[in-house]
């Protein structure tokens, strides 16, 4: 079957299978930043937005994408970079395995508030684990991503 959608703004086509997820449909056509850590919506490493609501590509149909439209990192170069610095900054960072889920997250994040409370932006990040580095230098890195225009 054939699903057309908007990849990071650009429309593409792929013939798909009707089982086969999101993830899968993407590294297949060489979008490599999308991991996949626990294949089962558990890690966050394969986080995507759609329609800018951040999502686990691993667990979404492809064929529900119809129309819709997929950010990934490669679609937000430059907020990205600024997450990364943030990360850095604070020790938040080590392997880069969870850095592309986050971003997105993070990204989805800026857009939906304008001044979280540390509980909610814990509550918006608890999808997306990482396993080398803590949640406090973590939290420390995001609020300051937060603030940057």
């Amino acid at each position: 079957m054939k699903v057309s959608f908007y990849l990071n703004d650009v429309l593409v086509s792929y013939d798909v299978k009707p089982h086969e997820y999101l993830a899968a449909t993407l590294r297949r056509n060489g979008v490599k930043s999308i991991k996949v850590g626990c294949n089962e919506s558990s890690c966050g490493s394969c986080t995507l937005l759609i329609e800018n609501k951040p999502v686990m590509s691993c667990s979404v149909l492809t064929a529900s994408v119809e129309g819709k439209h997929i950010t990934t990192v490669e679609g937000i170069q430059e907020e990205a970079a600024k997450l990364s610095r943030c990360f850095s900054n604070e020790g938040a960072d080590q392997c880069g395995f969870c850095n592309v889920g986050y971003a997105l997250v993070c990204y989805a994040l800026k857009k939906e508030y304008k001044n979280p409370t540390d509980e909610e932006i814990i509550n918006y990040i608890v999808g997306n684990l990482c396993r080398c580095s803590g949640l406090y230098s973590q939290l420390k890195a995001i609020k300051a991503y937060l603030k940057e225009e």
